[in-house]
């Protein structure tokens, strides 16, 4: 029986003996039974919406920068790199337009599956959008990975590229910062360009105003009052991910996954979630539940606090690791854990 006066569970190290049935039933699920249907509702005339595909390489502040433009968190943000593994949509609507952005993983050459999975989502991106919005590093001068982003960009040859100039704030030496723009700037034959201090919503308001510009007119694809394509469940799952990344080091937080297995709205008001962070080795499994038990009952609570700050409800969190063997190089297990790897 679950105890619901505690809302935290730490993971069992020594319970093991159901693991591999648990492990062969996740396998045999198929996460893709619902589909998504467009809204044409009655807009005024003149109003403009379209999909924006945000690009760059890693960890330049993507996720950031749309969470600053939808106004609320929407995509997990964390200091590593591909931190983003899923195409995630961003919605603004306004009495104007509707603006979809396309949260992308990080440009980066690939090294698994998954890594595969990544790049290939970012590049469809590119091809579905009416916009691209490249977000590069201002307090950096452009490296391999900025000018691999802006080929892509440049051989999917879309008609309206904003050129995001972030992270303003980090650059101390005026000089060079005036050369890591021109640097920037020569990358990609862009429409128009901005600088940006995203995480203080600083440049939020031009950018938008010039998508709105660009967009073309069209019907609300979308409820006006929805600001994300996610499921519930799938933003608590990032969210839980969110707070390995933060929480752990080197290979363990890049060989997570989370799968959340139940979402039940119990008598009492509270929420329960049951929920799985499938690691590759038994070694990362010790990692993620630490000694003790304690870091995954501090993943735990952590998770816990934010859930329910996004829900608004009070939340019982069901938390366990199980090992998945090299499940980024698993095709049925990448699809189960919501990766298309057809794509």
């Amino acid at each position: 029986m679950v105890d619901e006066q505690n809302p935290i569970q730490a993971a069992d190290s020594n319970n093991t003996d159901n693991s591999q049935d648990v492990v062969e039933q996740f396998l045999a699920n198929d996460p893709y039974k619902h589909s998504q249907e467009v809204n044409f509702e009655d807009v005024p005339e003149g109003h403009r919406s379209g999909f924006i595909a945000v690009v760059g390489r890693p960890n330049v502040g993507k996720s950031t920068l749309i969470n600053a433009i939808i106004g609320q968190k929407i995509a997990i943000v964390t200091p590593k790199p591909q931190t983003t593994r899923i195409r995630q949509l961003g919605i603004l609507s306004t009495e104007r337009m509707q603006a979809i952005f396309i949260d992308t993983p990080g440009i980066h050459q690939p090294r698994s599956k998954l890594g595969n999975y990544m790049v290939k989502v970012a590049l469809n991106s590119l091809q579905d959008a009416d916009i691209v919005l490249f977000v590069s590093d201002a307090s950096k001068s452009p490296n391999m990975g900025d000018r691999n982003v802006a080929q892509m960009i440049s051989e999917a040859q879309p008609q309206v590229i904003l050129h995001v100039l972030n992270k303003v704030d980090l650059a101390s030496d005026p000089s060079v910062y005036q050369e890591n723009v021109e640097a920037h700037l020569s990358l990609v034959n862009q429409t128009e360009w901005f600088t940006s201090i995203a995480t203080e919503g600083v440049g939020v308001s031009e950018i938008i105003a010039a998508i709105e510009k660009y967009l073309p007119e069209g019907p609300r694809y979308y409820p006006p009052e929805d600001v994300s394509d996610l499921w519930v469940r799938e933003i608590v799952g990032e969210i839980i991910r969110e707070q390995i990344l933060l929480l752990t080091d080197e290979e363990v937080p890049h060989a997570s996954a989370v799968s959340i297995e139940e979402y039940l709205e119990r008598s009492n008001g509270k929420i329960y979630i049951r929920a799985i962070v499938f690691v590759e080795r038994e070694g990362q499994k010790a990692i993620l539940i630490g000694k003790g038990g304690a870091m995954i009952k501090q993943i735990s609570q952590r998770s816990r606090e934010a859930i329910e700050a996004f829900i608004e409800r009070p939340v019982y969190l069901d938390l366990k690791v199980k090992v998945l063997k090299n499940w980024r190089s698993n095709e049925n297990a990448l699809r189960r854990l919501g990766y298309r790897t057809e794509l």
